[in-house]
């Protein structure tokens, strides 16, 4: 994996670094690939908590690499659907991945960067980031992290800023939702995401993993009795599953519950 660089800790907190500081990170097939090979990695181990997801340099992210876009202006319609797929693919994938996932934005975050974003749980930013769905000023659309940016942002805001193509500010994209907390610079910001984190690790893996398929399931279907049902069942699952035996237990008994004794451990 040349362009990213994966690493976990004790903790089982996995730490996926973009590192193409020299083109401002900007996405080609091969990051691509890089990218969806470590979040597959991530989900053979079954045992990482948190994904942060980082990028060395200045920015976040430019979006689609220069080259790598001119390439795709030279093939066909298949070859551009083949690989459109592909980025696709790297959405869903981020979008549906079992453990906790956070977006580190320390800078610009362009085209499908912003998509990158909407597709983690999390997304804290410092203050010098900043924003922009760019596709349209080359003639383009945001068309495949769409669906990630309309959710995240709310149709309004979408469709402003793909329509115009203006950068917003970090404060602009917590007033939208793209963002949860801005911070002052990258330690604080570090800081603000150890504070987080330590709150997520003090939960049981198995319930936070099952509450974010919860909202990923009940968010855009109605409100009716086959959805109360399964929300019924779902619950009383968890609730005779051997995590949801101990922190029931651990609750009535007044102590620690033995997933947070393992993180006070590390």
């Amino acid at each position: 994996m040349n362009h990213v660089n994966l690493t976990i800790d004790s903790r089982n907190v996995a730490t996926l670094t973009m590192q193409r500081a020299a083109v401002h990170n900007a996405f080609d097939d091969e990051m691509i690939d890089n990218l969806r090979a470590a979040l597959a990695q991530i989900r053979v181990l079954g045992n990482v908590r948190a994904l942060i997801l980082q990028a060395e340099g200045k920015s976040f992210s430019a979006g689609a690499d220069l080259n790598w876009m001119r390439s795709m202006a030279q093939k066909n319609y298949e070859e551009n659907v083949v690989d459109a797929g592909h980025l696709g693919a790297l959405m869903k994938e981020l979008d549906q991945l079992p453990c906790v996932t956070i977006a580190r934005i320390q800078g610009a975050a362009f085209g499908g960067a912003v998509g990158l974003a909407a597709c983690c749980d999390l997304a804290f930013s410092t203050e010098r980031a900043s924003f922009c769905l760019s596709e349209v000023k080359i003639g383009l659309i945001p068309a495949v992290i769409s669906p990630y940016v309309v959710r995240a942002m709310g149709v309004r805001a979408a469709r402003r800023y793909t329509l115009t193509a203006e950068r917003f500010s970090a404060h602009e994209a917590l007033n939208y939702g793209l963002v949860h907390n801005v911070f002052e610079n990258e330690p604080a910001l570090d800081t603000g995401i150890d504070h987080v984190l330590q709150q997520i690790l003090s939960n049981s893996p198995a319930a936070v993993s099952a509450g974010k398929k919860l909202i990923h399931d009940v968010a855009h279907v109605p409100l009716d009795d086959t959805l109360i049902a399964e929300t019924a069942r779902r619950i009383a699952e968890i609730r005779v599953s051997p995590e949801g035996q101990e922190g029931l237990t651990a609750f009535l008994d007044k102590r620690a519950p033995t997933w947070q004794r393992d993180n006070q451990e590390n």
